[in-house]
């Protein structure tokens, strides 16, 4: 958690993720560039690394797309979340590198700025088959530029957690560039059976992912149950619950997660102060509310970060009746104090 600017720091989990994640790129560029010296030997140095880079980060691309639908349809993808960030950046430092090579090779020979010419050498917009492709990537390295730069907490804080989540959405703009960016481009000039099959294996992974979570979201949210008496929802039973977890229920479009813990009931809003991660999907540690995706906590009780943290989500009165947790899902203003219901107690 950061309540002011911080440099970014590395603890031993997050040299651990990023050491692998720079073996396995340099492990998938090596083994790139020495099977396709040999399957295309007339092709230059520069042409195989622009194609090492590119494919590298398009790939790194998909696997980033994959964990946020990964999470939702199963908890033990959860782990992977804590270091998505970093993953991004390296998609963006790769794709800098290739576009860099691309730029060089093809457009720093001629007359014109580099830039220029990279919009202006095709003019056929017109044309499907002869679509200019090269700005297409362009643009998806402007907003990947753009995601990796605002990655701190410190633009989260400044730029409001919805215009900061508004703007990392972009993530499947600068997907759908890309995908018509290979496409048009290398499908086009190689048409290989394989690289068609590639392509198409890793859009269908990717939209298949987002519709079975889109799915398993839809489900829940169609299970609000109905006001009974006094305003109060019969949500569960106790015996639901899993200790020091929460029940995750939908209730007038809002998720609200229902924590036990010590022979408590508590529930707050589902949605995490930081970058609207599930809260239910957590686990209560050290006395609070911690957040799967970046460790973000909150006082079940008061739904308050503790100090010197200032981070408040939304709390809900609830009640126990014949070992059944009855909600009234009416939410209270973020940080605002509520006896916990007493397990054993009506």
């Amino acid at each position: 958690m950061s309540h002011r600017y911080a440099g970014i720091s590395w603890n031993p989990q997050k040299r651990a993720y990023d050491l692998m994640v720079a073996a396995g790129v340099v492990l998938y560029l090596v083994t790139f560039l020495a099977l396709s010296s040999l399957l295309h030997p007339a092709a230059t140095a520069e042409t195989l690394l622009i194609r090492g880079f590119g494919s590298c980060a398009f790939l790194l691309l998909n696997v980033v797309l994959c964990i946020g639908p990964l999470c939702r349809l199963d908890s033990r993808y959860l782990p992977l979340l804590y270091n998505r960030r970093h993953l991004g950046v390296t998609t963006f430092l790769l794709g800098m590198v290739h576009g860099a090579f691309s730029l060089f090779q093809l457009h720093t020979l001629g007359d014109s700025d580099p830039l220029i010419s990279l919009f202006t050498a095709n003019r056929n917009y017109q044309s499907l088959a002869d679509f200019p492709f090269q700005p297409l990537g362009f643009l998806a390295l402007l907003i990947l530029f753009l995601m990796s730069a605002t990655s701190h907490d410190f633009w989260l804080r400044n730029l409001t957690p919805r215009v900061w989540k508004s703007l990392h959405m972009l993530v499947y703009a600068a997907y759908g560039l890309l995908v018509a960016h290979v496409t048009l481009g290398l499908l086009q000039s190689e048409r290989s059976p394989w690289l068609v099959a590639a392509m198409g294996t890793s859009l269908a992974l990717v939209l298949s992912l987002h519709v079975a979570a889109a799915r398993k979201e839809r489900e829940l949210d169609d299970s609000t149950p109905k006001a009974q008496e006094e305003n109060y929802v019969k949500v569960c039973a106790v015996s639901e619950i899993p200790e020091k977890c929460a029940k995750l229920v939908s209730l007038r479009g809002e998720r609200v997660a229902i924590f036990k813990f010590d022979g408590k009931i508590s529930a707050l809003s589902n949605v995490c102060r930081h970058q609207n991660g599930p809260l239910g999907e957590g686990r209560i540690i050290d006395g609070c509310v911690t957040c799967p995706w970046h460790g973000f906590q909150y006082q079940p009780e008061s739904g308050a970060a503790p100090e010197p943290f200032t981070e408040k989500v939304s709390t809900f009165r609830t009640k126990l009746v014949d070992g059944c947790v009855w909600l009234d899902p009416h939410p209270l203003p973020p940080g605002t104090y509520i006896e916990p219901s007493r397990i054993g107690r009506s």
